[in-house]
């Protein structure tokens, strides 16, 4: 009897010290983490793109507050534009660069050559999003002015246009983030405009 009774109590005592879940309770976990996965994933997507586009226009201002403030402290013409064997382009898309005119003349007739000094470069964009510009570069004169003329930077995000953002340059040389002005879910150029990208 007090074997029967040992046994029970050994029985009883492993039941307490049993860790796990069972088969139901792992397939009802992995059914609430599958339907959080579909809520959830469609929203992370859209939240990386609108952190692409705002990290990519972050960095275009800086790099147009960097050649800004070189053109004012060294005095000297600073030129920004997507550079090709020297020559500036206008596909905005790909490796901006940031340089000063060595013999201060009009960016060199927009080429990159001695004894102009490199500043900063900024990497190409992602395969598919668009980073437009109408002009083939951006020139800042000594007191911080534009010498060319003054338009916005339009950057799109592959098939999400909704989630485009711009950057508006005034002839002062100063720089503008596009905002939602009218609550619409899209930004706004400083003329009010959509950012549309072609």
């Amino acid at each position: 009897m007090n074997n029967i009774k040992s046994i029970f109590s050994i029985n009883s005592s492993l039941r307490r010290y049993q860790q796990g879940f069972t088969l139901i309770e792992l397939m009802v976990s992995i059914a609430i983490v599958a339907i959080l996965s579909t809520i959830a994933l469609p929203s992370m997507g859209e939240f990386l793109v609108k952190m692409r586009v705002d990290n990519e226009i972050s960095e275009v201002q800086r790099l147009l507050l960097t050649a800004r403030n070189m053109a004012i402290n060294t005095g000297k013409n600073t030129t920004i534009c997507p550079l090709t064997s020297g020559a500036c382009t206008n596909n905005w898309g790909n490796e901006i660069s940031v340089f000063t005119n060595g013999d201060n003349s009009l960016a060199t007739n927009n080429n990159f050559a001695a004894p102009d000094e490199l500043i900063k470069i900024k990497s190409e964009i992602r395969a598919g999003d668009k980073l437009q510009y109408t002009e083939n570069s951006i020139i800042y004169t000594p007191d911080g002015r534009l010498l060319t003329t003054s338009t916005n930077f339009r950057y799109c995000p592959k098939d999400k246009t909704d989630l485009s953002k711009g950057i508006s340059i005034s002839l002062s040389g100063r720089s503008y983030k596009s905002s939602d002005t009218d609550n619409d879910g899209k930004d706004e150029d400083s003329s009010g405009n959509e950012i549309v990208c072609t």
